[in-house]
């Protein structure tokens, strides 16, 4: 009886101990699979409620675990990916857990910021490939930013947004062009002829200027000199001519002094996007005979040679607030003296100066391109030997002209950033010199009239006075 009274007196406190860890079960036990996000490279360690008696990893490769005590279970993330770990306790209890490796991305973060400053660049993983999310100021930054992270891993995938460019700025150039050539002509020459002076007709020249040329004479055989004519025919009388018909002696003379002064001024103003090239020409186009060959050989067509004053400039903003520059001003004129006549078409030459200048200019400031300077000086002299080397009367035996000319080209270039209008400002109208001219009179009888039909107010004014309203209405509107 004793014996089975102690048996009762543990039983009790048995049964409760038995209770309350069916009870404490459910407040450790797992409900669901609990999320672990680790970084590639790195360890976790998971500290278990009761002693472990089974560990398991669905991918090695991914997350592997080392058993560091009975509760405790240290992770290592060996690879990008996910696996799930299951543990199992002694007392029969297991647990699930879902481990996510991913890479470390901060070291990426820290380089886009210090790369691209101020630039909203987000960097996200999903498995091996790299995502970059966000706006940029440009595509050139995200470009550069995919490119920077290519060294890491291959898969980049790039979705950044590129906010909308600005309105390109508007570059005026102002380009001034000033030519300046100046000519000068001195010539002397003489021509002496003999009518029949000393029984003898004939002309001394130095063939510079054209002299006279005998077109008849006459002569008796056997030979007399009273009654003998002779003719010349004058072809350029020159500036200066005389004869002596008692001396049978006649000289033609040129002696000129020439200057003459051309000036071409062109202000031509062109206005293009940053980046953009413009061009401009005042001039014209002159024809050139081309020969054909092939199937058309022998065949001559035109084609049109442009001349004139040309400009080009490709304008770019800097970052300084400055414009780079390169311009190509142009300046051709037709030259017919050194044209060329090819099978009766009178080909002329161009005589061209330009300049082709890289320049860089703040805004309203001015630059000098071309300041190109042509002096020359074409002297030609003719004499007769012997004659010419007489003292004093030397000089009536040589003939000299001289040209002299002096052409100077000046580029002035002035950039300016301008802006278009807005709606609300007050639109710019041509001027004109004098006003608009008022709607003329309807002629009476005719619809329009104030004088016709039965409403009409008042007289008819008389014909003569309505021509002196019309005379005062187009003197006001001046």
């Amino acid at each position: 009886m004793k014996h089975h009274s102690r048996n009762c007196r543990w039983a009790a406190p048995l049964m409760a101990a038995s209770v309350m860890f069916a009870l404490l079960l459910p407040a450790w036990g797992q409900k669901g699979a609990e999320e672990i996000r680790v970084t590639l490279g790195r360890s976790v360690v998971i500290d278990y409620p009761e002693d472990v008696s089974r560990i398991s990893t669905s991918n090695p490769d991914v997350v592997d675990y080392v058993p560091v005590s009975t509760r405790e279970i240290l992770l290592h993330a060996r690879g990008v990916g996910s696996a799930t770990l299951v543990v199992w306790a002694k007392s029969g209890q297991r647990n699930f857990y879902n481990v996510n490796v991913e890479m470390n991305l901060e070291p990426l973060r820290k380089l886009l910021r210090e790369t691209f400053p101020g630039e909203d660049i987000q960097v996200s993983a999903a498995r091996d490939s790299i995502s970059l999310n966000g706006t940029v100021s440009s595509q050139a930054v995200a470009d550069r930013a995919t490119a920077l992270l290519q060294g890491v891993t291959k898969n980049v995938v790039n979705n950044l947004r590129a906010k909308p460019a600005p309105v390109d700025k508007q570059v005026l150039l102002r380009v001034k062009f000033a030519e300046l050539n100046r000519n000068q002509v001195q010539q002397f020459g003489l021509n002496l002829i003999s009518t029949g002076a000393a029984n003898t007709p004939g002309v001394v020249t130095t063939q510079q200027f054209s002299p006279p040329r005998p077109s008849n004479l006459q002569g008796v055989i056997p030979g007399s000199v009273a009654g003998t004519t002779s003719q010349f025919t004058l072809s350029d009388a020159l500036n200066i001519f005389a004869f002596r018909p008692d001396l049978n002696l006649a000289a033609t003379l040129r002696a000129l002094q020439q200057q003459g002064f051309l000036q071409i001024l062109a202000e031509p103003n062109l206005l293009t996007s940053n980046g953009k090239e413009a061009s401009f020409l005042v001039g014209g186009e002159f024809p050139v005979p081309v020969l054909q060959g092939g199937a058309n050989a022998g065949a001559v067509t035109v084609q049109f040679r442009e001349f004139g004053i040309r400009l080009t400039f490709t304008p770019t903003l800097t970052e300084h607030g400055t414009l780079k520059m390169h311009v190509k001003p142009e300046v051709s004129t037709i030259d017919l003296s050194n044209a060329i006549t090819m099978s009766g078409f009178t080909i002329p030459a161009l005589a061209t100066r330009r300049v082709e200048s890289n320049i860089e200019l703040g805004p309203g400031q001015s630059f000098v391109i071309g300041g190109l300077i042509d002096d020359r000086t074409t002297d030609n002299m003719s004499r007769i030997p012997g004659l010419a080397n007489i003292p004093l009367l030397g000089a009536l035996f040589r003939s000299r002209s001289e040209t002299r000319s002096k052409s100077e080209l000046l580029v002035l270039v002035t950039p300016e950033i301008v802006e278009p209008m807005s709606a609300s400002d007050p639109k710019l109208l041509p001027h004109l010199p004098f006003g608009v001219m008022p709607p003329a009179l309807a002629p009476e009888g005719m619809p329009g009239s104030s004088n016709t039909g039965a409403g009409a107010a008042g007289p008819k004014p008389a014909p003569a006075e309505r021509r002196k309203d019309l005379t005062k209405a187009v003197g006001k509107s001046r």
